[in-house]
């Protein structure tokens, strides 16, 4: 059963997307064609450019970063917040379903 997230433009316009449980929110922004989530490495982690602001109902409701999502969060473009995460590590799960992220204004 596909998972429905939404993802907030810094104007405030959304997108709203369905993607299969197992992937990772920056997959399902990536192939819906989201710019503001760039991905350059391709969900490797050690770039991030799919940084996102979990809206804080739903930031509790993750694991909390690994260190080696924590050290790239020390990196993002635009300025980390508590509510930051990398969205190639946010794993789409039923838990999930309804899940709102911020975007930055800029990844670069």
């Amino acid at each position: 059963m596909p998972i429905t997230v939404q993802l907030v433009e810094p104007d405030g316009s959304r997108h709203t997307l369905t993607g299969d449980p197992g992937l990772s929110l920056m997959r399902v922004a990536t192939d819906a064609g989201v710019d503001g989530i760039k991905a350059d490495c391709g969900g490797c982690l050690t770039c991030a450019t799919c940084h996102v602001f979990v809206d804080p109902v739903w930031a509790g409701r993750l694991p909390p970063p690994s260190p080696d999502e924590d050290a790239m969060l020390e990196m993002t473009a635009a300025p980390r917040q508590p509510n930051s995460r990398l969205s190639c590590q946010i794993v789409l799960d039923e838990a999930l379903d309804g899940l709102v992220a911020g975007l930055p204004d800029t990844q670069y």
